[in-house]
């Protein structure tokens, strides 16, 4: 199936750099896409790169983003200057949060940590920020752009409900945990751009949603690697699919028709969050520069015939750079 009705389902994807050789980008771009791939030596250089200050919990962000979320810190790089510090703290938040359920051994210390969080942004909205890098960057982020709460604590609280490290029923499911992370840190980004626009949450939703499934797909041979896998059980058993086929790495028809209606979910997210491209004020497209990577992972499993345990899916995509600085540069998301 996956391969037979993909051009039906999915339809021609838009992936990579739509009209790439119609108009030539500003002489520099090239450079500057180059440097942005560059490795780092420091968090100092990375803070002056980044027009920021160089200050040690700056520093922290950067580097706690560079390594644990790369695409994300690529995507806050190319934010407005006045935008990029606080991007990094609420992309650093999330990173914190998001490393919780791998780095503890048991739930009540997971609890713990996310209690911590609740009780850190608690204070954070009553001016005393804990010693805390991640905290006090929130905290000035928070001061500068009036940030809701209510998105930071649907963070926390998703990720908590998280810790109990069963499958996602259904695909509803896995869509409403993106939605309260992944979409919820999207809505606090387009604060953070003075953006307050119906139809750019609207594409916020869509993209967020997105990215939380992509993210399950991208993550399932690094979980089954720890006897894991969180797919949604209602699509595995439509095709008659175990977790054990997971586990074992099959390469059967049916495990791979899971990984199509899994992935064509996500496409057609995006696909969504795209009708509202002309509604979407231009201010907002830097928010969504992270449909690139989206995009990018959706084409390399289409090309491998929708084997997620293929080696080429695993690959770091050493020309993202230069994707998101193009995509920027021609106002798109």
């Amino acid at each position: 199936m996956a391969a037979s009705t993909l051009g039906s389902a999915w339809g021609p994807l838009r992936l990579g750099v739509p009209g790439f050789c119609r108009r030539r980008p500003p002489r520099g771009l090239w450079a500057r896409a180059r440097r942005l791939s560059e490795p780092v030596a420091s968090g100092r250089s990375v803070a002056a790169g980044s027009g920021l200050g160089a200050s040690g919990t700056d520093r922290y962000c950067l580097e706690l983003l560079r390594k644990r979320d790369y695409e994300g810190y690529l995507c806050s790089l190319l934010l407005p200057a006045e935008s990029r510090s606080s991007a990094f703290a609420l992309r650093a938040f999330n990173v914190e949060l998001a490393q919780i359920k791998d780095t503890v051994s048991e739930k009540t210390i997971g609890l713990m940590r996310t209690q911590f969080w609740k009780k850190t942004v608690d204070d954070i909205y009553g001016d005393k920020p804990p010693h805390q890098p991640v905290a006090i960057e929130l905290w000035k982020a928070v001061r500068r752009h009036n940030l809701t709460k209510r998105w930071l604590m649907k963070i926390i609280d998703e990720r908590e409900k998280n810790l109990d490290d069963k499958a996602y029923r259904n695909i509803q499911e896995l869509e409403n945990y993106a939605e309260n992370t992944q979409s919820s840190l999207l809505y606090l980004i387009l604060e953070i751009l003075g953006i307050k626009d119906l139809h750019a949450d609207h594409a916020a939703s869509h993209i967020g949603k997105a990215q939380g499934i992509v993210t399950c797909l991208r993550a399932t041979p690094y979980h089954g690697s720890r006897r894991r896998v969180f797919l949604p059980m209602d699509v595995c058993m439509l095709h008659g699919v175990s977790q054990e086929d997971f586990l074992r790495k099959s390469q059967d028809r049916n495990v791979r028709d899971v990984v199509y209606d899994v992935a064509s979910q996500a496409h057609l997210h995006l696909k969504h969050a795209r009708s509202f491209h002309r509604s979407v004020p231009v201010k907002a497209f830097p928010a969504f520069l992270q449909t690139v990577a989206l995009e990018d992972y959706l084409k390399k499993i289409q090309q491998v015939d929708f084997d997620l345990f293929h080696p080429s899916l695993q690959r770091k995509n050493t020309l993202l750079p230069l994707s998101l600085y193009i995509q920027s540069w021609r106002k798109r998301y």
